[in-house]
């Protein structure tokens, strides 16, 4: 039997004999108790096309006028497409053109002549293309993986399942029992199966032309999920798209850049209405629509004009990662020489001649005001200077590769640098958090906001600001290990930063821990059985921040500079292979460890480069030439040099 449901209005009707055709409509907006839905506007239409086909001998009969019952038949194939009329952010429901009933015909009719076989090649063709770039093997065991386990190419997993199967097909046990026995056996292997999960869940989620990845992904099952499953522009956005460069998945990034522009857009109204400022800016909680205006509610979730600036430094590291020179120019510089406008308009001159925000807030975080009340709204919050300190230095170095350095907007936000209120230690050793060292009435608290400058930010490093970074190791002891799983991911990769392996690996850990749907409170970290991350009912963002955690323990960057295995817990991954990491400079690593010792490692470009390549105290500078691989021994001396003519290899 077959039939098309959805728990949205909607009816059924079967087309021919061998065809189902839904269509319905999403609400306008939210159904007030005692309402009938007649009293709605119009919302986003739907609709799906259901297609059967059967073997010779089996028969298909239609069942009130809107199932199919398949009879006799050795096999049946069923095609579904689905459409809408949303037409993107800027056209109302009730205004958009689009019948996607003509546009799911449309799809239908270009696909219903190839064969299941076909249409099953064309997605392992357009899957693996993404999947296959990057391969990892982790052991803790004494034997050698060798070399030719992570540079042979040929040896890949062929489609999602096997994904699941190779890394079980041993053992025979669940997924649940695996994430059970974790904390016993410590299976490396299942830190590899969620590291491609995660990549494998961002392919599935975020491509060109599709929507922004939201707080569920693709995977919401509610009407009304949680937090509306919006995107959340305050830690939740950003972390979906940390694995896309270092885990070699750039074009999965082209959605967000296409939501940012949006955002500008809407976000330039803002700017003007709210603050009279020029360029754009958007708080923290946005949706489908490009909202970028404050959120309903308290000023400690609701009032924090960080979100723009923060997504806007995932254009630079687009750039620094690629070395596209024309994204830069055409897509990246635009959106950052406009939301630095707004940040230069936003700052005002406060005590010592410092350049402050004010009002601000450290996203949803709270703290004990001089008059022994809770407070969330001060000045200067250190999430707030990092994030532009970030913006401002991505526009000055981006201006430098574009030959821009002597527009009037570079030397304001030259002039402005210097002012920017500094990251104060408090008298306990740690961050602080705010401007002033208020009491933190929850020191456990599940953001890490005020450790932006040392992840994803650049402003505390270990080379650079050691006093910081000491400062930052006791502000993660002090913050604890409980909390969802995305705040578990975002400690990893700050441990990682920190270079502690240790601690990194105790995070990665705390991670595999079996979370019961019906037992869990508010903020649980750990994994379902389908290895979602728990956070209830279940977020996506730290499926895909875990498997940027994993990469910043095996590789670190920065455009001049390259970190082989700086966070490698030696005891627990002794041995190891990962080929295709992505760093800066538009470099491409393969790594091969024994025995915690680095074995083998292989570089290549698309571009000249110059790098220093940095392992256990060697530091050695690297001129590369185009599409040529380097490999390196343990003591980082080069060793053999060969070209690349495929250009896919890249």
């Amino acid at each position: 039997m077959v039939s098309l449901d959805s728990k949205l209005h909607h009816h059924s009707s079967i087309n021919g004999k061998n065809q189902i055709i839904m269509e319905g409509s999403c609400p306008g907006k939210r159904i007030p108790p005692k309402l009938n839905e007649n009293d709605n506007p119009k919302g986003i239409q739907f609709s799906a096309i259901l297609d059967l086909q059967i073997s010779d001998v089996g028969t298909i009969n239609v069942l009130d006028d809107k199932k199919l019952k398949i009879e006799g038949s050795d096999w049946a194939v069923m095609l579904l497409v689905a459409s809408s009329s949303f037409d993107g952010p800027f056209t109302k429901p009730s205004d958009s053109k689009k019948d996607p009933t003509s546009e799911s015909l449309s799809t239908f009719n270009l696909i219903k002549n190839l064969s299941s076989a076909d249409l099953y090649s064309r997605h392992l063709v357009d899957y693996q293309n993404l999947f296959h770039r990057v391969s990892l093997q982790l052991s803790k065991s004494s034997k050698n993986v060798g070399e030719n386990r992570c540079l042979d190419r040929k040896k890949h997993l062929s489609s999602a399942t096997d994904l699941f199967l190779e890394s079980s097909e041993d053992k025979m046990v669940s997924t649940a029992e695996r994430v059970k026995s974790f904390q016993t056996d410590e299976d490396p292997s299942l830190v590899e199966l969620l590291f491609q999960y995660g990549r494998y869940l961002l392919i599935s989620c975020s491509r060109p032309g599709t929507q922004v990845a939201n707080l569920q992904g693709i995977w919401n099952k509610d009407i009304e999920p949680a937090w509306d499953g919006a995107q959340h522009l305050n830690i939740n956005l950003q972390m979906n798209y940390w694995p896309s460069l270092p885990c070699n998945l750039h074009e999965c990034q082209e959605p967000l850049f296409d939501y940012i522009s949006s955002l500008s857009v809407n976000g330039s109204k803002t700017a003007k209405v709210n603050y009279e400022a020029n360029g754009w800016v958007a708080h923290q909680v946005s949706d489908i629509w490009a909202k970028t205006s404050p959120d309903r509610g308290q000023a400690v979730w609701a009032l924090w004009q960080m979100g723009g600036a923060w997504l806007c430094t995932h254009l630079w590291e687009h750039y620094t990662y690629t070395m596209d020179k024309g994204f830069l120019e055409s897509k990246a510089y635009p959106l950052l020489e406009a939301c630095a406008s707004f940040l230069l308009d936003w700052l005002i001159e406060g005590r010592g001649g410092y350049l402050e925000t004010n009002p601000s807030t450290s996203p949803e975080h709270t703290f004990i005001a001089p008059d022994g009340k809770p407070a969330s709204v001060s000045y200067s919050t250190t999430m707030d200077m990092s994030i532009i300190k970030e913006v401002f230095s991505a526009v000055v170095s981006a201006a430098e590769a574009l030959g821009k350095s002597d527009d009037d907007l570079v030397d304001r936000i030259r002039k402005a640098q210097p002012r920017l209120y500094p990251t104060k230690i408090a008298r306990d050793g740690s961050i602080m958090e705010w401007a002033q060292d208020f009491e933190d009435p929850e020191p456990h608290h599940r953001h890490l906001s005020h450790l932006f400058g040392l992840f994803p930010g650049h402003t505390i490093t270990v080379e650079k600001t050691p006093d910081l970074c000491k400062a930052a190791n006791y502000t993660l002891y002090k913050r604890g290990e409980e909390g969802p799983g995305w705040s578990t991911v975002w400690k990893t990769a700050l441990r990682a930063r920190l270079r502690d392996s240790e601690n990194a690996y105790r995070m990665v850990k705390h991670l595999f821990n079996l979370v019961d749907p019906d037992h869990e409170s508010d903020f649980e970290g750990g994994l379902y059985s389908n290895l979602f991350t728990a956070h209830p009912p279940f977020q996506i963002d730290a499926n895909f921040g875990f498997s940027a955690a994993v990469a910043e323990m095996l590789v670190q960057s920065t455009v001049k500079d390259l970190y082989l295995l700086p966070a490698l817990p030696r005891d627990k991954w002794a041995n190891g292979c990962v080929k295709g990491l992505k760093a800066r400079g538009g470099v491409t690593v393969n790594i091969c460890w024994n025995e915690g010792n680095l074995h083998e490692v292989g570089l290549w470009s698309k571009n000249q480069n110059s790098i220093r390549l940095h392992f256990g105290g060697i530091a050695v500078a690297v001129k590369m030439s185009s599409a040529t691989v380097y490999t390196f021994n343990q003591q980082l001396k080069c060793v053999k040099t060969y070209s690349i003519l495929n250009a896919a290899f890249l």
